[in-house]
């Protein structure tokens, strides 16, 4: 039986990197001021208008079970439900997106849901609940903006708009540890989420449920081992430098880690109301 996380809130379970790099993004003059100004409320309903006409809304009387893995999803991360869609798209992925927090919606691709289970799936709503949750949708969509309207700037916006794109490539990156956590928290079995990555990584509708998790996380070690050297130091920072997700394989090893954290059987073995004094000092977090 799952437990509801009542009066969850994102710091409760933010990465400590995800933590810094968004303080760091908040530190940039103006760029909540910036995205609520040059998009109001004309690209949610754009996002909507698109969503509506070329994917299928998720209810009660669509696809009910999957509206249901929704409802209980948010029940237990104590946030209200936004919008789930379904989408035609032969590449495995999921979006959220919430730029003003009116409209907020969640995206699921077709060949997405053909190689998960039903836990993972659900694993995937959470991960996308918890962009929802730590509002990372306001900071990525104008980071988007912000990179374009920059690269228009001849004289220094080639630079400008690296240096930002690298900044905000590190903050994504970050993000996704902390959505990581949702997922778990919902689904509260780190194999689920592991599992998910994994069929990510090199999943199809044949070979999924037959893919070794051990086997799996047995490439993390053959992975650290390269980092011994400098040179494959090296090699590992520019694999990953123009990455918008850290690496599968990294991503379930941290899962596994904050697994048994004592952050993590804090959250889902105490009243979250009134408990706000909860931090991640040692939130899994080893160099992967």
């Amino acid at each position: 039986m799952t437990i509801k996380l009542i009066g969850l809130k994102a710091d409760h379970f933010r990465h400590p990197l995800d933590l810094k790099a968004t303080t760091q993004l908040k530190q940039i003059p103006g760029l909540d001021l910036a995205l609520r100004g040059l998009l109001g409320g004309v690209a949610e309903d754009f996002f909507y208008l698109n969503n509506i006409a070329s994917s299928i809304l998720i209810n009660d009387k669509q696809l009910p079970d999957l509206h249901n893995l929704l409802l209980s999803a948010c029940e237990i991360l104590d946030i209200e439900p936004p919008q789930l869609y379904i989408r035609q798209n032969p590449i495995p992925n999921a979006y959220t997106l919430a730029i003003r927090g009116k409209k907020p919606f969640i995206v699921i691709h077709t060949s997405l849901l053909e190689i998960l289970t039903d836990e993972e799936i659900q694993a995937v709503i959470a991960h996308e609940l918890g962009h929802l949750k730590c509002e990372h949708g306001v900071y990525l969509s104008l980071a988007n903006i912000m990179v374009l309207a920059a690269n228009l700037i001849p004289s220094w916006g080639t630079l400008l708009a690296q240096s930002l794109q690298n900044q905000l490539l590190q903050w994504v990156r970050c993000a996704e540890f902390s959505c990581d956590r949702s997922a778990l928290l919902v689904v509260q079995d780190p194999r689920i989420v592991m599992s998910l990555l994994m069929k990510l990584t090199g999943g199809s509708p044949r070979f999924a449920s037959k893919l070794n998790l051990e086997a799996f996380m047995e490439q993390v070690k053959e992975y650290k081992t390269i980092s011994n050297s400098d040179i494959g130091k090296m090699l590992q920072e520019m694999q990953t430098s123009s990455l918008t997700h850290p690496l599968p394989i990294l991503r379930a090893k941290e899962i596994e880690n904050w697994s048994t954290s004592p952050n993590y059987y804090q959250l889902i073995q105490k009243d979250i109301i009134g408990y706000n004094n909860l931090s991640d000092n040692q939130g899994g977090w080893r160099n992967w």
